[in-house]
């Protein structure tokens, strides 16, 4: 153990726990294994590609010393972007949609960020934030960045994002495991964690699926009549992530919004591992491969973010009603 230079040098090399209890109590024939970066220091994956789109873009000069940083998010990107420019010197504008939960609004602001929430658009329901309610805090995270002179750390564009799985969450995973992965998946919002890791992995013939809501299935194609889904963070309906663009794809894998919040449950009940939405999906996607196209195999996928900022949603509320 060392002591380490700031709370930055903290975010990855997450643990990797193999889920035996929900395997067995459901009789699956191969592995669950979870990355658990909701251990990392903003609770969520996004630490990564926080900390990696301010320092390449430090080492490149296109972010100035004191600049501001400007960046639309569901709380996830924002309260890493909050941390690592809270250490490094930048003021930080989280710009989000007023769908999403309380706690990661708050969350950023005790880590000073300056947070704007845009309502949503007519017809929404709070804590179900559409490609239309996104599209609306992209233009105003883009009126503000023009109006302050900002740095935009756009996660759905910057290479940095992906970049940040191909060379931290992947390698992780793989030497963790031992080469011994088989396939991997996950919940997908700007695509770069699934992006990035499919880059490592595909030349490794490790299988990787992008998951997504039922009803929202833009990526592969599906059906996309219910865009709207309680599963933050992501699945937007958006039919083109550029981060997914040149990616090599096993398929996807899509989930329910209640299979979500049961998945996340049974994986606090059974494993002790408090997820939030994504992790729940991921979970639910993990077990459709082991039960299908990857019977037998081990497949890995990421608790995304912590359940402590989902306390005032449906999530862990009535738990009883999503019970198996």
């Amino acid at each position: 153990m060392t002591i380490l230079p700031s709370i930055i040098d903290a975010i990855g090399d997450t643990p990797l726990v193999d889920l035996s209890r929900v395997r067995d109590e459901m009789g699956l024939d191969g592995r669950l294994l979870a990355k658990l970066d909701y251990l990392n220091p903003g609770f969520s994956k996004k630490d990564r590609p926080a900390r990696q789109v301010i320092a390449d873009a430090r080492a490149s000069g296109e972010l100035a010393e004191g600049q501001i940083v400007v960046e639309l998010t569901s709380g996830n990107m924002g309260t890493g972007l909050a941390i690592v420019c809270g250490v490094m010197g930048h003021p930080f504008v989280a710009v989000m949609s007023d769908g999403n939960s309380e706690e990661r609004a708050r969350m950023m602001q005790a880590l000073g960020a300056e947070v704007v929430r845009v309502p949503q658009v007519e017809g929404s329901r709070k804590g179900e934030v559409s490609g239309a309610d996104l599209a609306k805090v992209n233009e105003e995270a883009e009126r503000i960045t023009l109006e302050r002179g900002a740095f935009r750390a756009d996660q759905f564009s910057v290479a940095a994002n992906p970049k940040s799985h191909e060379m931290g969450t992947a390698p992780e995973i793989w030497e963790q495991t031992s080469g011994a992965v088989t396939a991997f998946c996950d919940f997908a919002g700007s695509g770069g964690t699934v992006g990035g890791a499919a880059r490592f992995f595909a030349p490794k013939e490790v299988k990787c699926y992008a998951v997504e809501p039922e009803g929202a299935e833009a990526i592969s194609g599906g059906d996309q009549s219910k865009p709207e889904h309680p599963i933050q963070g992501g699945g937007y309906s958006m039919n083109s992530l550029g981060h997914l663009n040149d990616t090599k794809l096993a398929g996807t894998v899509s989930v329910s919004g209640d299979e979500a919040v049961r998945f996340a449950r049974l994986m606090a009940r059974r494993e002790g591992i408090f997820g939030g939405y994504s992790a729940g999906a991921n979970l639910a996607a993990a077990v459709k491969l082991l039960k299908g196209p990857e019977k037998g195999g081990t497949v890995a996928f990421v608790v995304c973010d912590s359940g402590l900022k989902y306390l005032s949603t449906d999530l862990w509320e009535n738990e009883h009603e999503h019970e198996e």
